[in-house]
């Protein structure tokens, strides 16, 4: 099980972009959860996000301000249905590119969806990048 939960998972980390020229595919990537999915944005303190409908709401959100995403795996390992990522994330904003690194915990179903969905990171430093971005053409 746990393989197949890892590949789910890869896919679904390829399905955000490549990091150059392929932006996310919302639709594959909405196709891969479950409707009841949770997705916590940052840990901690991050908004909680509920149903595919929020989720793809908040995405197209993040893609008035970020392109070309890439999920850039480190390590990916599983106990059962929880995937486990080690990640360096990138996209790009205003012409310059925003690395971030993080760990992300995934749940996933008998069904091959995903029905929990919890990233760890600093925010603060993704905004600090942003606002980098937005003073360089300022």
């Amino acid at each position: 099980m746990g393989t197949t939960h890892e590949a789910i998972v890869t896919e679904f980390m390829d399905a955000w972009g490549d990091g150059a020229q392929r932006d996310p595919d919302v639709d594959k990537i909405m196709s891969m959860l479950s409707d009841d999915i949770v997705w916590q944005l940052w840990v901690p303190g991050g908004p909680t996000l509920r149903g595919r409908d929020a989720i793809r709401t908040d995405i197209e959100r993040q893609l008035g301000f970020a392109t070309f995403m890439r999920c850039g795996p480190v390590h990916v390992a599983s106990s059962g249905g929880v995937v486990f990522t080690e990640r360096t994330d990138e996209f790009r904003s205003r012409g310059r590119t925003v690395v971030h690194h993080l760990v992300a915990v995934f749940e996933v179903d008998d069904q091959g969806k995903i029905t929990a969905w919890r990233e760890y990171f600093d925010p603060e430093d993704v905004n600090r990048q942003l606002r980098e971005a937005r003073d360089a053409i300022s």
